[in-house]
């Protein structure tokens, strides 16, 4: 079992390899596989609002014989919250679905903000709404100081806008969740946050929908050297850069196989090092243009910080 975990600017510490619940939503599935993930030795559950299966994983939780101190939940601020009072209420919605009196990590989804009425993926131009960042952090802020929450921090947040954001918290962000694996190493982005004492989740770890790097040619030589899965090198490469993982799947041996580190030589982590591809699964350009600067802040600045 894989009991590193990764040290958070709160002093506390969060497992290095969670269990990722994105597109886990076929009826008694997610449930079962929390279970399974939990009995196997996960302790770091990966959720968020706008997932919509928070309940059945409320029901989860519920019922595994794990201390609740013992684990670690992070969940997300749908952008729709992103006005400052409204985030409190929507705090108390994750709460209650996911049966829990407290959050160990709440992020920020995305930077960019709709309006409160805009529920669903679906967006245009004309439903973003004109919340600064700043605004919302301060309010998430203030759910430390509820206790609630015992650490904040954001998800998709590229480097031009955490160096503005730093220099405005009063707390500094714990975490920043982004896409990470061999295709999308985020090199800049990953310095930056890690000398300012913000960890780095990586999702999606895999790529996967089309980023496939298990597809790889250097990542399956490695696999075979090791008799391991082209999976648990992607994996290992990115938890020897100290970035948790928050892998999905919903089979049992793969769940097992994941939570187990292997040890990578020098050269063979240089090798994955030096792949040339770069490809990423999720952009938000792709969903509208006008949200360009969300992940191309070398072209595009944050309309407001």
């Amino acid at each position: 079992m894989n009991t590193r975990t990764i040290a958070l600017n709160t002093g506390a510490r969060m497992p290095e390899v969670g269990l990722g619940t994105w597109r886990a939503d076929e009826e008694g599935l997610l449930a079962r596989t929390v279970k399974t993930a939990i009995a196997l030795g996960y302790r770091h559950i990966d959720c968020a609002k706008f997932y919509g299966n928070q309940t059945e994983i409320g029901r989860a939780l519920k019922e595994v014989d794990v201390p609740r101190k013992d684990l670690f939940i992070t969940s997300k601020l749908w952008q729709n919250k992103h006005r400052p009072e409204l985030v409190p209420g929507a705090l108390d919605e994750i709460l209650d679905e996911l049966q829990l009196e407290y959050l160990d990590l709440l992020l920020i989804h995305f930077p960019y903000a709709l309006r409160p009425e805009i529920a669903n993926k679906d967006f245009t131009a004309d439903d973003l709404d004109n919340v600064p960042i700043m605004d919302t952090w301060r309010a998430m802020e203030a759910l430390v100081d509820s206790g609630k929450v015992r650490a904040i921090g954001v998800s998709n947040f590229n480097k031009t806008i955490i160096g503005k954001m730093l220099s405005q918290c009063r707390i500094v962000p714990a975490v920043n969740q982004i896409e990470i694996h061999p295709y999308n190493p985020s090199l800049e982005l990953v310095s930056l946050c890690q000398e300012n004492g913000i960890a780095v989740t990586g999702y999606c770890p895999l790529g996967g929908m089309k980023v496939s790097v298990m597809d790889d040619d250097v990542i399956n030589k490695i696999a075979g050297v090791h008799a391991c899965t082209p999976a648990q090198v992607a994996l290992s490469w990115t938890l020897s850069r100290g970035i948790a993982v928050i892998p999905k799947s919903t089979n049992e041996l793969r769940l097992k196989q994941n939570l187990h580190r292997v040890d990578l030589t020098s050269e063979e982590l240089d090798m994955i090092s030096n792949i040339k591809t770069r490809k990423r699964k999720v952009d938000p350009v792709n969903d509208l243009p006008e949200l360009v600067w969300v992940v191309h802040d070398d072209i595009a600045e944050c309309p407001l910080i």
